[in-house]
């Protein structure tokens, strides 16, 4: 449930949840946590899953769930080993905290992260002239002033950094999968396409995003290889793969990005790496990959150009 600041209902019955496994995100979260505050639409309520922070993180917070009875705080146990499926874990955590609640959309979205006062309004609207719509989110540009590049990609594709998901979708997905590896907010979006859902990104707003994307815990390089590693363990086309690779090349730093995105995919293959998702989501995965392919090729072909590279992202900060 969303209410505006009159104290009414909106049509739309809401509950927006901190997700992602906040630990010593202090830099960044206040700044987050502003954003959500100064919604025209606030959200019934809003779980903070702090999991494990030890920077004044859980400080912030609470300074701001004693002023706003929809904030909560909810602490995790500290845990050594930081992985992707902590994410998953702190995610059904505040959900749980949820169950007395009635509500339609359910939200994940990341602590570093800024937007402006409509941003959930809009989003909300689209879902409710379009029933069929499952998950929805916005681009979101990074510190540089990039901007994720759709023109090479589907709209179908919906950003980590905030996804909106119909409560239905989200149940009928069976929520988000913990691999540890990461590729969590991919599988979810793909996910719930097989189940017959739309997935939309929408243009017409961006929101900020204050770190660079990938480096939580690696430098950009490293950053790069691991993004392949997710491609693999997601079940991209090698042929695909290979055009979002070169794609990538043409991206700073030139040629190695892309060179690094490759070495993972690679690696990953040599390796054999454990994919846990399941063969029927790798076929539709690829299946969608290789008519967007055509798609290009043809729409290129018809102009009288070469073909472009196509990319698509995979996107993980924790």
């Amino acid at each position: 449930m969303v209410r505006d600041r009159a104290g009414q209902t909106d049509r739309v019955r809401v509950f927006i949840r901190r997700s992602s496994a906040e630990r010593n995100e202090a830099r960044f979260i206040e700044s987050t946590i502003q954003s959500v505050v100064a919604q025209a639409s606030i959200p019934l309520r809003w779980v903070i899953v702090s999991d494990g922070s030890t920077d004044g993180t859980d400080e912030i917070v609470s300074r701001y769930a004693d002023a706003h009875d929809w904030i909560e705080l909810l602490r995790m146990p500290e845990r050594k080993e930081r992985h992707f499926a902590g994410k998953v874990h702190a995610f059904r955590a505040g959900k749980e905290r949820t169950d007395d609640l009635s509500y339609e959309v359910i939200a994940s979205l990341d602590a570093d992260i800024t937007f402006d006062s409509d941003y959930f309004s809009f989003l909300l609207g689209k879902l409710a002239t379009d029933p069929a719509l499952g998950v929805v989110g916005t681009p979101y540009e990074e510190k540089s002033g990039e901007i994720y590049d759709y023109k090479f990609t589907s709209l179908d594709h919906v950003s980590g950094a905030c996804q909106v998901f119909r409560r239905e979708c989200y149940e009928a997905i069976g929520g988000y999968l913990p691999v540890k590896r990461g590729t969590v907010d991919c599988i979810a979006v793909i996910s719930a396409r097989m189940k017959g859902w739309k997935t939309r990104t929408f243009t017409e707003k961006v929101c900020q995003h204050h770190r660079i994307t990938g480096t939580a815990q690696a430098s950009p390089a490293k950053a790069n290889f691991n993004t392949g590693v997710m491609d693999y363990v997601m079940g991209n086309h090698p042929l695909w793969q290979l055009f979002r690779s070169a794609y990538q090349m043409t991206k700073k730093p030139y040629i190695f990005r892309g060179l690094a995105l490759e070495a993972g995919f690679l690696w990953s293959f040599f390796q054999r790496v454990e994919r846990p998702v399941t063969r029927e989501f790798v076929k539709f995965h690829r299946r969608e990959q290789m008519q967007r392919l055509k798609s290009k090729f043809s729409l290129k072909a018809l102009s009288g150009s070469t073909p472009a590279p196509v990319a698509t992202e995979v996107r993980e900060s924790r």
